[in-house]
């Protein structure tokens, strides 16, 4: 009993020891998981995902839009924000960043996760006749995204397209405050979404 103990506090010791000496290849190998995403190609449509609060989703699609990889940019809008959808307040933000309306289309929805999302997005894209989509959100958010959506439609082909977020990248997201809080959040909802949760 007592040679199993003194093993397993070796062992854990090790673990401590290398974690110590390796931590950041670690984290970083961690924040690099989160990242799936794939180059773009031309598609029927772009679709961007809720939950950018600072519109680099909104604008990596709509560049997309102007480098002619898709004709159109869909718009995900849940509702909550002080009486708006999210998509009333990007296409006005990207407008004014210089991009023309008539790339985007709101699609207003109550979706409180990617899940929901996804749930009330695949139909409207359906309605859209598109069968290629460009997959738009936050680079952290990829991974996650992607396999919701080519679970939930394995009709359609999506393409996972990142855009930055100036709080997080994988190399580096414990250096900031933000970094941290998006990389904890994004690997708890990994966790729970492995186990259906």
């Amino acid at each position: 009993m007592k040679r199993a103990l003194r093993i397993l506090a070796l062992i854990l010791a090790a673990v401590v020891v290398l974690g110590l000496i390796f931590h950041e290849a670690v984290l970083a190998g961690l924040g690099s998981y989160l990242v799936n995403a794939e180059a773009p190609q031309k598609a029927d449509i772009a679709l961007v995902l809720a939950g950018d609060g600072e519109g680099n989703r909104i604008l990596a699609a709509a560049q997309l839009a102007r480098r002619g990889y898709v004709s159109k940019v869909l718009v995900s809008g849940p509702s909550g924000l002080y009486g708006y959808h999210e998509c009333d307040l990007e296409i006005p933000f990207a407008v004014k960043a210089g991009y023309p309306e008539s790339y985007f289309l709101h699609f207003e929805n109550d979706a409180k996760s990617t899940q929901e999302e996804a749930l009330e997005a695949i139909p409207r894209l359906h309605q859209l006749n598109a069968h290629k989509v460009l997959l738009v959100t936050s680079d952290y958010h990829t991974r996650r995204a992607g396999r919701i959506y080519r679970s939930a439609a394995p009709d359609l082909q999506f393409i996972v397209v990142a855009a930055p977020d100036s709080s997080f990248t994988a190399g580096g997201w414990w250096h900031n405050r933000q970094g941290k809080k998006i990389a904890f959040i994004e690997w708890v909802k990994t966790v729970t979404e492995w186990f259906g949760i």
